[in-house]
């Protein structure tokens, strides 16, 4: 099969023919028919995240169809659609699996990281690990809500109850989670790039309140904010931006340093939390609401073979939306 694959970190990606995989014990092997591109498969490519398997196929936001079932699968068959998300695997008994925190698990495996992923025209992935989709959704549309969706929106969750939220960095996540904050009411301010005007008229036409660069004052109190840009940089900022009592999310799995901030603007109750990864039940929970709201994804269509381009054109802020390969 053709697979785009990281040889060494800090190098470009090889289009390389690779054996095709067969699904072990609890296994699905599945046709890619599209694969999501992600902040985190740049840091994994660039090597901000400095433990892949290597040789690696990156992706992890993997929409497929099932091949093969490998010995002791059920409720899956041949021919049906699934999702494969950055979770690809837990230890299923220390103390993060028993309560329900398998995101934290020490022994847990990435897809696209530790697992090879979806850039590829075949992958075998965990079967309690994948994800029935939802229909309504083509399988390039689909992709992103496995990742920048499901990540998301476990950041969302954090901050739900807010009236006015603070999207910092406006890329694929937050233009999906702005459709589920407006469907329920809330107001989204959205802060981009210094002088990206196309991501803030992007921003508005999904229905922001505002949109302007991502160190200008708010032009309310925030009740909260979640960064999904890896830029230290922004957390003094949002804590400034949020009201006393007010959350401020960190999204990313990579962040670059947070500079010092005096004590002041973090007074108050304000607080700061990260995300990390997700768990099944994020993707049982939100997937039926994108669904039913229904969430639209932006997305940005590139070959296989263009997976390098793709990356490029995400790092340097070139489309609004998501990208997705496609086999």
């Amino acid at each position: 099969m053709r697979a785009m694959v990281l040889a060494k970190q800090g190098e470009p990606l090889a289009q390389r023919d690779i054996p095709r995989p067969a699904p072990g014990q609890g296994e699905l092997l599945l046709r890619v028919t599209a694969c999501g591109i992600c902040r985190t498969d740049l840091h994994v490519v660039d090597g901000d995240l400095t433990e892949p398997a290597l040789p690696l196929v990156p992706g992890h936001q993997i929409v497929g169809r099932v091949e093969a079932v490998g010995a002791g699968v059920s409720g899956f068959a041949p021919g049906q659609r699934v999702g494969v998300p950055w979770l690809g695997g837990s230890c299923g008994h220390c103390w993060y699996c028993g309560h329900g925190k398998e995101n934290l698990c020490d022994e847990a495996r990435y897809t696209g990281y530790q697992i090879n992923g979806g850039f590829a025209e075949y992958t075998v992935a965990d079967a309690r690990y994948c994800f029935t989709l939802p229909d309504g959704y083509d399988d390039e549309q689909a992709a992103p809500l496995l990742c920048a969706g499901l990540i998301g929106y476990r950041s969302y969750r954090l901050v739900e109850e807010a009236e006015t939220i603070g999207f910092y960095g406006f890329g694929a996540a937050a233009h999906i989670l702005i459709q589920v904050a407006r469907y329920r009411g809330q107001a989204v301010y959205a802060f981009t790039r210094e002088g990206d005007t196309e991501a803030q008229a992007f921003a508005r036409t999904l229905g922001a309140a505002w949109a302007g660069d991502s160190l200008q004052e708010a032009p309310v109190p925030l009740d909260g904010a979640i960064i999904f840009a890896p830029a230290g940089e922004l957390v003094p900022a949002a804590l400034r931006a949020v009201r006393k009592g007010g959350r401020v999310v960190c999204a990313g799995i990579h962040m670059s340093d947070i500079p010092t901030f005096p004590y002041s603007i973090l007074w108050g109750e304000r607080e700061i939390c990260s995300v990390a990864n997700l768990t099944r039940r994020d993707g049982e929970e939100f997937l039926p609401l994108a669904a039913q709201i229904p969430v639209e994804t932006t997305v940005h269509r590139y070959p296989l073979e263009r997976a390098n381009e793709a990356l490029d054109d995400l790092r340097n802020g070139r489309f609004n939306g998501a990208a997705v390969l496609v086999p």
